[in-house]
C-alpha cells in the first residue's frame, strides 16, 4: 500500500467526515436521550474535551479502516463491512454493558450506514 498526499487527503476528509457526522447525531438528535439514559443509571453523561479528543481518534481509526477495506473491496462491501465493526460491535458491548440508550437506535442505524457509506465515498473519490 503506497501512501501519497492523496491517500492522507481521503482519510482525513473522511475523518471530518465522520467526526461532524457523529457530532451532530449525538449533540443534537439524541443528546437528550444519552443523558437521560445516564442520569437513570447513576453517572454522567461523558462530555468532556477528551472525551471529545477520543471520538475524533476514534473517527481517524475507522477512517483508516476504512481506506485499508477499500484497497479489496468495493465501495458497498467496505462501507457495510466498516460499519459492522465499528457501529454492530460497539453498540452490542454497550448494550451489554447497559448504558446504550436504546431508544437513540431508529436515529443511530440509518445514520451511522450513511455516515460510513459517504466516509467510503469519500476515500474512494479522494485517494
Amino acid at each position: 500500500m503506497k501512501i501519497t498526499f492523496k491517500t492522507i487527503l481521503s482519510v482525513l476528509l473522511a475523518t471530518v467526515w465522520i467526526s461532524a457526522s457523529e457530532f451532530f447525531r449525538n449533540e443534537f438528535l439524541v443528546k437528550t436521550q444519552w443523558t437521560r439514559h445516564y442520569e437513570g443509571l447513576g453517572i454522567n453523561f461523558p462530555a468532556e474535551a477528551v472525551n471529545g479528543a477520543v471520538w475524533g481518534l476514534w473517527s481517524l481509526m475507522l477512517a483508516l479502516a476504512i481506506y485499508i477495506l477499500s484497497t479489496r473491496f468495493s465501495l458497498w462491501q467496505s462501507a457495510l463491512i466498516a460499519w459492522f465493526m465499528a457501529f454492530m460491535m460497539m453498540w452490542g458491548v454497550i448494550g451489554n454493558l447497559g448504558v446504550l440508550p436504546y431508544g437513540i437506535l431508529p436515529y443511530a442505524l440509518p445514520l451511522s450506514l450513511l455516515e460510513v457509506f459517504v466516509a467510503a465515498w469519500i476515500i474512494r473519490k479522494f485517494r
